[in-house]
């Protein structure tokens, strides 16, 4: 595995989370990285994504002013902080490289994936 997500759980609605995707081999360090969810019958959704140096940041629609995707070159982790979480937002979360360096919002331009991590929100 290249790509090591962590840090959900079950919380309260309002609460917040910090997850964690650590790539300890690096691979793909430089590239756009991004944040995925996918809820019990659902599509896999792209949640956040950045480009290499974090020069550019997307969010889904439901998640604006709510969530911040960072990363720590030096540790070689992405994050994602999740504030003010609701019920919806309760999914599995999974981290991803992009195939280079840009920003992408396609989930076929994804090439590395960690795997999932549970967050529940309850209400």
């Amino acid at each position: 595995v290249q790509l090591q997500a962590s840090g959900g759980g079950l919380v309260q609605a309002g609460d917040s989370l910090r997850l964690s995707c650590a790539n300890p081999r690096r691979t793909a360090s430089n590239n756009g990285v991004g944040w995925f969810r996918q809820a019990p019958g659902q599509e896999r959704e792209l949640v956040a994504a950045m480009n290499w140096n974090g020069g550019s940041k997307y969010y889904g629609d439901s998640v604006k002013g709510r969530f911040t995707i960072s990363r720590d070159v030096a540790k070689s982790t992405v994050y994602l902080q999740m504030n003010s979480l609701k019920p919806e937002d309760t999914a599995a979360y999974y981290c991803a490289a992009g195939r280079s360096s840009y920003l992408y919002t396609l989930k076929s331009d994804y090439i590395y994936w960690g795997q999932g991590t549970q967050v529940t929100v309850s209400s």
